[in-house]
């Protein structure tokens, strides 16, 4: 995206975006204050395009989904807006089906990390272009009220804490990935990075573990990993959440 956001830079764009070659995914990039431009994570983008969703739609039958990789941001966007949320295995296709074993639910929003995002109730699949003409209609819309994403983005760390993620994977043929996380299920460690391992969770049928850290009472930070379904690599999830935007 350095072409797209140096045009956007001197164009005086409020926003660049930027899908893939069959256009199911997006990309964002935004100006921030000090004039650079940043681009924004999967999940940023989801938690901009939730919170217009939300703040636009009305009905306790609304239902969002997410994947279990994904941020646990969506989660409490939905308990906020007291509607329903369903957290399936990584792909649309579980989302999918989510939405259709909730046909009393009206499915308005569903992403995942990976810069995959659904913003109509049709088709049940991720759409770059649709995804990509709300969040242009969002940057349009904070423009007129003198505000920006940069802004919003804290407006929803404020909302519901300071949420960060990343991901990083480590490459490993399938045996010995698969091998290493089933250890980790066996003999799971103490501690991670000086952090202690408070709470974990296995989803086999994912083969994923998650493993929360952190003091008891006080797991503000969530690790994930799980081996690859097409790659020689071992995947890793991570997410720190604080209570003051500052953290």
């Amino acid at each position: 995206m350095d072409l797209l956001i140096a045009k956007a830079r001197s164009s005086g764009a409020k926003v660049a975006l930027a899908n893939d070659p069959d256009a199911d995914r997006l990309g964002v990039a935004i100006p921030l204050q000090d004039g650079s431009w940043r681009r924004l994570a999967g999940d940023e983008i989801g938690w901009l395009l939730a919170d217009h969703i939300l703040r636009n739609t009305s009905g306790s039958d609304r239902l969002v989904v997410t994947t279990l990789v994904s941020s646990s941001l969506l989660g409490k966007m939905a308990k906020a807006h007291g509607i329903a949320f369903e957290e399936t295995f990584t792909g649309f296709k579980w989302m999918a089906q989510a939405a259709l074993r909730n046909p009393e639910k009206r499915l308005v929003f569903a992403y995942e990390q990976a810069l995959g995002y659904l913003v109509t109730g049709r088709p049940l699949d991720k759409d770059g272009i649709t995804a990509a003409i709300l969040m242009a209609e969002l940057a349009a819309c904070l423009a007129a009220e003198g505000s920006s994403l940069e802004e919003r983005l804290e407006e929803i760390a404020k909302a519901y804490g300071k949420h960060v993620t990343a991901e990083t994977s480590v490459r490993m043929e399938p045996a010995a990935g698969a091998a290493a996380v089933q250890r980790l299920r066996s003999d799971p460690p103490k501690e991670i990075a000086g952090l202690k391992v408070v709470a974990l969770r296995d989803f086999p049928e994912a083969n994923l573990l998650r493993i929360w850290l952190g003091e008891e009472g006080n797991s503000g930070v969530r690790v994930q990993i799980r081996p690859s379904g097409t790659e020689p690599k071992v995947k890793l999830y991570g997410e720190a959440v604080g209570k003051d935007p500052s953290d």
